[in-house]
């Protein structure tokens, strides 16, 4: 067992803090949101009235934050993680960032003699609330290492990607493929809607010729094929639009501060930023295919 302290208790963080209870471990949890503690506290968590407390005498601080200038402001200052943590803590922050800000974080961790890795995740809120997420660590051989059973306890893939930094560059990576390909297999669809193709047809066939992707057979953006798809439930989320953008402007990013050329993920982000400028940013990713039909 260890003690954890726990901050971002959004949509995937909530029910990360949640299995890290299940699993044995002494969690206190800090957000601004007082309904999001509440049910942390539910689930047997302990309440950090500030950043400083959910800080103080752990073992691991774990982070889940929208963007990278949150992470840092909730690592720097006298009132932050860094300067109230205990030496040799180790920070986990899984929140999805720019590569330059984790590089940055852990950085700061290791000058004040603590652990640090980058641990973005991937799997959803299905994933969170299911304990199966992946996790893309980046951080030292020792960090990960300590960092490991604390995922484990939150998910089932745990992969060291390189150092710090790794991590988020292996997740901005997967999630421009995952984005295209997305767009890919919708208009697929679409063309054979158009052609007079039955939807069921072209799954059956495509999925085991070679346009089998995971946006085809685990995601499918029409309804019918994939039966736990979010195309059979009116496209609620499990990852929404306006996270998808997110990680494909991050990619863009990316690109252009490392010399990358990516077309395909400029023009992803551009379909994405357009769909979601229609206020459909709350909407699963999936639900791309709608406008992609002529829908708004």
């Amino acid at each position: 067992m260890a003690n954890i302290g726990f901050i971002g208790l959004g949509n995937m963080g909530g029910p990360m803090a949640a299995n890290l209870v299940k699993a044995g471990h002494a969690v206190k949890v800090f957000d601004l949101s007082a309904d999001a503690v509440a049910k942390a506290i539910e689930a047997g968590a302990g309440k950090a009235a500030t950043i400083a407390e959910a800080a103080s005498g752990v073992d691991f601080v774990v982070t889940v934050l929208p963007a990278g200038k949150h992470v840092l402001s909730v690592y720097e200052g006298a009132d932050g993680v860094i300067a109230n943590a205990k030496p040799g803590t180790v920070l986990i922050d899984s929140s999805t960032i720019e590569v330059d800000a984790a590089r940055k974080a852990s950085e700061l961790a290791r000058a004040a003699g603590l652990g640090a890795v980058d641990a973005p995740i991937s799997g959803g809120t299905a994933g969170a609330a299911a304990g199966t997420l992946t996790f893309m660590v980046g951080g030292s051989d020792a960090d990960f290492a300590s960092a490991k059973p604390i995922l484990e306890g939150m998910g089932s893939n745990i992969i060291h990607a390189g150092d710090s930094g790794a991590g988020q560059a292996v997740k901005i990576c997967n999630n421009m493929v995952l984005g295209v390909s997305m767009i890919a297999v919708s208009e697929a669809f679409m063309l054979a809607k158009r052609l007079g193709l039955d939807a069921q047809k072209l799954f059956d066939i495509s999925s085991k010729a070679s346009g089998q992707c995971w946006s085809l057979t685990s995601y499918c953006p029409v309804p019918g094929p994939v039966p736990t798809s979010p195309a059979n439930r009116d496209y609620q989320p499990g990852f929404a639009v306006d996270m998808m953008l997110k990680d494909l402007k991050l990619a863009q990013q990316a690109a252009a501060s490392s010399g990358a050329t990516t077309p395909m993920g400029a023009l992803a982000e551009s379909l994405y930023a357009l769909y979601s400028n229609s206020g459909n940013g709350g909407m699963d990713f999936s639900a791309i295919v709608k406008m992609l039909d002529g829908e708004k």
